[in-house]
């Protein structure tokens, strides 16, 4: 009997151990659910079931069935919260290493883009010069050809206008002259080709510039102005000994119909109208006004005493 009581009194004792180390592991638990509380239900329920292996393995819960290996009073317990404590804290040292790594790898995306944007601007900026620095170029070489070609112009005009002077005193008795100062023919009277209506050239051709004056051959009376057809801008003059002569594909025109000239006159400027493949005065010598009566015009000034 005397043992039996004395073994009831230490079970009792051993329940109320147990009670207090199980009261303090569940106050140890909260406190640290609610310090850690963005830690997984996984962590923490996998803490929870080490604290409890480590207070069984240590004997609190052991001391009921084996009294004679009890740890002493609060021993386990101390155990069982450093152990928790310790996995607690290595979760949350992983989580902010990997929220760091997160962080940085935005900010390398940051500057990476960062860097291409100026890349991409600084190319941008670069082709925009480029070509900036092409379309002043392409109109600064624009504007001095155009400036050249005036200048050639202007010194074509001036040899012609001198030309003429210099023919006109060398004008022959009767008044007559070259229909265009100090230059050769080129196409001659009847050659052949199929760029002509006939199939054959009816006058000769005067190469010149654009703008070079055209003079009446030889006093007379003018009798067409004006569009030609195929000849183009032409004009027709009637002279005393009852010939005519045309001049056609002009650029402009200074006379009128009916208006009397003088030989050397200038009545217009070489040109390329109507049928023609470049700028020249195209000049015919004829019986008549119109087409189809024409005959040599180079007999024709030659026997007005213009060598040509």
């Amino acid at each position: 009997m005397a043992f039996t009581r004395a073994t009831a009194q230490l079970a009792e004792k051993l329940n109320d151990k147990l009670t207090q180390a199980t009261g303090k592991l569940t106050e140890a638990t909260e406190a640290l659910t609610e310090k850690h509380r963005n830690a997984g239900r996984a962590t923490r329920t996998r803490v929870g079931l080490a604290g409890a292996a480590a207070l069984a393995a240590t004997g609190v819960v052991g001391a009921v069935a084996t009294p004679a290996i009890a740890a002493p009073e609060g021993g386990s317990s101390a155990y069982a919260l450093g152990f928790v404590q310790a996995a607690a804290s290595g979760d949350t040292i992983a989580d902010e290493l990997k929220a760091q790594a997160r962080a940085q790898q935005r900010l390398a995306d940051a500057a990476r883009r960062a860097a291409e944007a100026e890349k991409a601007e600084k190319a941008e900026k670069a082709e925009k010069a480029e070509k900036t620095a092409k379309a002043k170029k392409a109109e600064k070489t624009a504007k001095a050809k155009k400036a050249e070609e005036a200048a050639a112009e202007r010194a074509a005009h001036k040899a012609a206008d001198e030309r003429a002077e210099r023919s006109a005193e060398r004008r022959a008795a009767g008044g007559y002259v070259d229909p265009v100062a100090g230059v050769d023919t080129t196409t001659t009277y009847k050659q052949a080709g199929s760029s002509w209506s006939s199939g054959k050239h009816s006058g000769v051709d005067f190469p010149a510039a654009t703008g070079t004056p055209v003079r009446s051959v030889g006093p007379g009376t003018v009798v067409t102005v004006g569009w030609g057809g195929a000849y183009g801008n032409q004009i027709v003059i009637r002279h005393a000994d009852g010939k005519y002569t045309q001049y056609a594909h002009l650029s402009a025109t200074k006379v009128s119909p009916g208006q009397k000239v003088d030989g050397g006159q200038r009545i217009g400027a070489v040109g390329s109208t109507g049928n023609s493949t470049g700028p020249h005065l195209h000049f015919e010598a004829r019986n008549g006004a119109y087409y189809g009566s024409d005959f040599n015009p180079i007999s024709y000034l030659a026997s007005k005493g213009v060598d040509v």
